[in-house]
């Protein structure tokens, strides 16, 4: 748990995980957007090593790749989570709530209050996400196996199924840009170590996650 006043905030199966499906979804962004035709009219692909980016096939094989590559960190992280009963990323009642009075906090407006392993908005921002996530592969899945031999969808789930995958799109880029702008805040910035080396500072542990760090000082003492 504890290295040279650092604890353990993430496994290396957790960092695998996230960055997984981190760079998946921007390549899925990057290629979806790629199979319109917005590089070609707004020249990006006149950028050097980009020239590639308005060929269709390119981008849709790019896709693919990407979709296999986040459904299988989605579903790896289902399973390892579920077998190791771990759930406390998972949201609870009055997260909204505490969120918002999380935020004023970091604005200067009042006092945190007791944390657990993760903050009420990162369970919230892990919903959020995780919907749509699970959104985009639901009908990006239709999408793929309507082309199948003889496989036939109406055009009204067609039609819907394209509206809510970009729906989805949207919505996870506007998931991404909310995630990063957290960092605007200097409260937030001792977990950026985490998901690179899976250690975070002890003393940012208990001052502000002090729930989660009573558990692992009695698992310690249990120990």
């Amino acid at each position: 748990m504890n290295k040279n006043g650092r604890i353990k905030r993430h496994s290396l199966a957790v960092r695998f995980v996230h960055w997984s499906v981190a760079v998946s979804t921007f390549l899925l962004i990057f290629s979806g957007l790629g199979q319109l035709p917005l590089y070609q009219r707004y020249m990006v692909d006149k950028i050097p090593g980009l020239t590639w980016s308005s060929n269709f096939h390119i981008t849709l094989t790019l896709h693919y790749v990407a979709a296999i590559w986040l459904v299988f960190a989605a579903a790896f992280h289902i399973v390892y989570h579920s077998l190791r009963r771990e759930f406390t990323i998972l949201p609870r009642r009055g997260d909204v709530r505490e969120s918002l009075i999380v935020i004023k906090a970091m604005l200067g407006f009042g006092e945190e209050p007791p944390a657990d392993k993760y903050l009420a908005e990162q369970r919230v921002a892990y919903a959020f996400i995780a919907f749509n996530l699970l959104l985009l592969i639901v009908t990006g899945f239709i999408k793929v196996i309507k082309n199948f031999p003889g496989i036939t969808f109406s055009d009204t789930l067609l039609d819907w199924a394209t509206n809510l995958h970009n729906l989805g799109m949207v919505m996870i880029i506007v998931g991404i840009i909310a995630h990063l702008a957290a960092f605007i805040f200097k409260a937030n910035r001792p977990l950026l170590p985490g998901m690179f080396t899976g250690y975070v500072d002890e003393e940012y542990v208990r001052k502000r996650h002090s729930l989660w760090y009573e558990k692992l000082q009695k698992k310690l003492s249990s120990d």
